[in-house]
C-alpha cells in the first residue's frame, strides 16, 4: 500500500506563521482553507456575517461579495494578481467592505450572488465577483477579472454608485426580485399524473447533443454529470433502448480511459476541459468521486466490465487515501495546483518515464498512449488509455492477464515516485451532505462488488455524522473541521444524509438507519417546508436571512436538494408505509413534471423518480437467517427498480410484517403491497420481476 492519507494544506494553523507576512486580515480566525488562503492579503477581508454587513451600513459602502472554493485555479489566479497587489487592494479597501465567502461552506449565499451574475451577464462561474449596495442587494457582477479590468471595474462602479445612486437603487431592486423568482416552482394543483410518454419525449430531445463518437454532451468543456448518466443507464434497461444503452457505455469506457480519469492514482478530476475527455481540470472533488463511484458500481452489475470496477477499486483507494480523515469523515478537494502551476502533480515528460522504467517504457507507453495522442504542454504528457488489451497483449506476446499483473506493477512503481512531489493542497474541511453522498458510493460498492472493507467504511462515515454531526434537535451541522462542528445544515445536508442511510439499510437491514433517516425527514418538513408550492427551501426557518430565501430544484454536478429529499421520502415512504410521505413525493415530481422533458439534463434525478412511478416498483422482501447470501445474489442482477428489505428473524416493518417463517428463508416480490407467492430460491424471484 501507498502511504496513508496526511493534511496537503500548509494554512491549518495560520496563526503560527504571523510573523512571516506582512498583512493579516479578519479571515485569520475562519477553519475554511479557502478563506485561510487569503487571510494574509492586503485586501482587508472579512468572513459573511453581521459585523462586515454592520460595517456598510455604517458606513454607507459598497460591498465586493467576492466567492470561490479551495481547488479552483481560476481563484487562484485572481488572487495572485489582485488580491496579493497593495495597490489593487488599497482601492478596494477604501471604497468598499470586501467580503470573502466559502461557496461550499456557504452554498446559500452563492446561490443568491450567483444567481444575480447568471441573470445582469448571462454566464456564472467562479471566481464570482458580486458588487452590491449597503444592504447586500447586487447591481453588478462578473467571474474571472484580470488585474487592470478589475481596478477599472471598481472605479467605474463606484463613480456610477456617487454619481447615480438612484438608477443604481431601482436597478438593484429590480435585480433583486430577479433572484427572488429565479427558480421558484408554482404548485401544480391538478391530480399528479405520470406517463412513459414525458421520459421518451425528454431522451428523444436529449439524444440530439449526445457525441457519438467521444461520448458525453457534443461539446466542451465536458462535465461528467454521473447524475445523467445513472438516469439514461436505468432509462435504457427498462425502456430497453439500445442506442441511449449504447451512448452510456461508451461514456463510461471513455472517461474511464481518459485523462480526466487519474490513471495512477485512482478518482476523477472536475471535468475536462476538451471534447475527449483528455485535458482534466485537475482539481478533484469529493462529490464528483461519490457519485462516480456509485455510477461504476451500478454499470458494473449492468454491463459486467472488469474495467468499471477497477474504477470503482481504485478511486475508493483513493478516496481512503486521500481524501479521508481518521475520524469517520471525508475531506472536501484536492487542489488543481501545485508548483504554482496547474496539474504539475499528474503530469510526465517521456524522459522522466524512460528514466524512471528502462526496458518498460515502450510497453507503458504504448498502454497510456505517450505518444501524440497524449502530448499536452511543455513536452508534458497526460496518461491516456487507448489501445485495447487484447491487441496490446498480442503485440507484447503476454497473456492479458499478464498483460494487466505488469501495468499494475509499472503503475505502483510511478505512483511511489510521484507521492514524493510537491503535492495539490487539499481542503481538509468535511461537508456533510458530500460525506453522506460518500457513504452512499461505499454502499453501492458494496453491494456491487462484495467487498465487506466497503461496508465498513460506509457505517464508519454515517457513524461520524451521528456522533459528530447531529445535533440535539435532531438537526445537523453542515461543516467539520479540526473537531469542530460549524454552520447550521442547509436542505442538500438533509436530503443525501436520508438518502445515505436508506441505502445504509439496504447494505446492512439494520433498522437503526431507517429510524435516523425518518427523524431528518420530519426535521426537514418542520424546518424548510414551504406551504405555498409544496417544496423545500434550501435554508433552515431559523436561519438569518438573505435578501431571497431560495429553493434548488434543477439538477447540476450535484443532484438539487429537492430532488434527492423527493426520492428519499419516496423509498422511505416505501418502507414504513407512510402515505404522507409518499403523497408529498409525488406532489414534488408532479410540480417540476413539466419542465423534465425539455431540461433532461437538468432534471436527471427527477427523472429517475418518475421511472419509479411510471414502472412497476418491486420490494424484495427476503426473510431468513440466509438473508444476507440471498441478498448478495440479487444484487448481482441487474434491476433498477427495485428496493430491498429484510431480516432473519420477526420485524415490525411493514413490508416484513408476518413473513418470517421459522427454519426458512423466503424472498417475496411485492409491487404497490400486494405480493406474489413467497420463493426460497433468486433464480424464482427474479422471474417474478418482469
Amino acid at each position: 500500500m501507498l502511504a496513508t492519507a496526511f493534511s496537503r494544506c500548509d494554512s491549518t494553523n495560520p496563526n503560527e506563521m504571523t510573523d512571516k507576512h506582512e498583512h493579516r486580515n479578519a479571515l485569520i480566525n475562519e477553519s475554511s482553507p479557502y478563506l485561510l488562503q487569503h487571510a494574509h492579503n492586503p485586501v482587508n477581508w472579512y468572513p459573511w456575517g453581521e459585523e462586515a454587513l454592520q460595517k456598510a451600513a455604517d458606513e454607507n459602502k459598497l460591498i465586493i461579495i467576492s466567492i470561490g472554493y479551495s481547488a479552483c485555479h481560476w481563484c487562484h489566479m485572481m488572487e495572485r494578481e489582485s488580491f496579493e497587489d497593495t495597490a489593487v487592494a488599497k482601492v478596494m479597501n477604501d471604497n468598499f467592505v470586501c467580503i470573502k465567502v466559502d461557496r461550499e461552506e456557504r452554498p446559500d449565499i452563492d446561490q443568491v450572488y450567483m444567481d444575480a451574475v447568471q441573470l445582469m451577464t448571462g454566464r456564472g462561474g467562479w471566481p464570482l465577483n458580486c458588487i452590491a449596495l449597503p444592504d447586500g442587494k447586487p447591481f453588478f457582477g462578473g467571474t474571472y477579472f484580470k488585474k487592470d479590468q478589475w481596478v477599472s471595474v471598481l472605479e467605474r462602479v463606484v463613480n456610477e454608485f456617487n454619481t447615480n445612486a438612484e438608477e443604481v437603487y431601482e436597478f438593484a431592486d429590480r435585480l433583486t426580485s430577479g433572484v427572488q423568482q429565479n427558480e421558484l416552482i408554482a404548485l401544480n394543483g391538478e391530480a399528479a399524473a405520470f406517463e412513459k410518454s414525458t421520459l421518451q419525449t425528454t431522451v428523444e430531445n436529449w439524444e440530439a447533443q449526445f457525441d457519438k463518437v467521444e461520448g458525453g454532451p457534443n461539446r466542451a468543456p465536458k462535465f461528467p454529470l454521473p447524475n445523467n448518466y445513472l438516469f439514461l443507464m436505468r432509462y435504457a434497461s427498462l425502456f430497453s433502448d439500445s442506442e441511449v444503452d449504447a451512448h452510456v457505455e461508451l461514456t463510461l469506457d471513455k472517461m474511464a480511459r481518459g485523462g480526466i480519469y487519474d490513471q495512477l492514482g485512482g478518482g476523477f478530476a472536475r471535468y475536462s476541459t476538451d471534447e475527449r475527455w483528455k485535458v482534466p481540470h485537475f482539481e478533484k472533488m469529493l462529490y464528483d468521486n461519490a457519485q462516480l463511484v456509485g455510477l461504476y458500481s451500478e454499470a458494473f452489475t449492468r454491463y459486467g466490465k472488469e474495467d468499471y470496477a477497477q474504477v470503482v477499486r481504485e478511486s475508493l483507494a483513493f478516496i481512503e487515501r486521500e481524501l479521508s480523515d481518521k475520524s469517520g469523515a471525508f475531506y472536501s478537494a484536492l487542489d488543481a495546483d501545485s508548483e504554482g502551476e496547474e496539474g504539475m502533480y499528474y503530469i510526465w515528460t517521456k524522459e522522466e518515464l524512460k528514466s524512471l522504467l528502462g526496458e518498460d517504457f515502450p510497453l507503458f507507453a504504448d498502454y497510456f498512449n505517450v505518444n501524440s495522442s497524449g502530448i499536452w504542454e511543455k513536452g508534458h504528457y497526460i496518461l491516456l488509455r487507448g489501445m485495447q488489451e487484447g491487441a496490446l497483449a498480442q503485440k507484447y506476446n503476454l497473456s492479458e492477464v499478464d498483460l494487466r499483473l505488469k501495468i499494475n506493477e509499472l503503475k505502483e512503481k510511478l505512483h511511489k515516485v510521484r507521492w514524493e512531489r510537491e503535492k495539490p493542497g487539499l481542503d481538509d474541511k468535511s461537508l456533510t451532505s458530500w460525506n453522506a453522498m460518500m457513504i452512499s458510493a461505499y454502499t453501492e460498492a458494496y453491494d456491487a462488488l462484495g467487498d465487506k472493507v466497503f461496508l465498513a467504511r460506509a457505517e464508519k462515515g454515517a457513524e461520524f455524522i451521528l456522533s459528530q454531526q447531529k445535533k440535539e434537535d435532531g438537526g445537523l451541522w453542515h461543516s467539520y473541521k479540526g473537531g469542530k462542528s460549524t454552520i447550521n445544515a442547509y436542505l442538500e445536508d438533509y436530503a443525501h444524509c436520508i438518502e445515505a442511510f436508506v441505502n445504509l439499510y439496504q447494505s446492512t437491514f439494520d433498522e437503526k438507519w431507517l429510524t435516523e433517516a425518518k427523524i431528518l425527514a420530519d426535521y426537514s418538513i418542520e424546518h424548510f417546508f414551504s406551504e405555498q408550492n409544496k417544496m423545500f427551501f434550501f435554508t433552515s426557518n431559523e436561519d438569518p436571512s438573505l435578501i431571497a430565501r431560495k429553493m434548488e430544484v434543477n439538477d447540476n454536478v450535484m443532484p438539487s436538494s429537492n430532488s434527492s429529499l423527493a426520492k428519499g421520502l419516496f423509498y422511505l415512504g416505501t418502507y414504513l408505509d407512510n402515505e404522507a410521505y409518499l403523497t408529498l413525493s409525488k406532489g414534488m415530481l408532479n410540480n417540476v413534471q413539466e419542465y423534465i422533458s425539455k431540461y433532461g439534463s437538468a432534471y436527471s434525478n427527477w427523472s429517475l423518480l418518475m421511472l419509479h412511478q411510471v414502472f412497476p416498483f418491486y420490494e424484495v422482501a427476503v426473510s431468513g437467517k440466509e438473508l444476507k447470501a440471498k441478498v448478495a445474489e440479487i444484487n448481482r442482477t441487474y434491476v433498477p427498480n427495485k428496493l430491498l428489505i429484510g431480516s432473519m428473524g420477526d420485524s415490525d416493518l411493514p413490508l416484513l410484517e408476518f413473513k418470517y417463517t421459522e427454519g426458512e428463508t423466503r424472498i417475496y416480490v411485492c409491487v404497490n403491497k400486494s405480493c406474489k407467492l413467497p420463493v426460497t430460491e433468486v433464480a424464482e424471484a427474479l422471474k417474478q420481476i418482469d
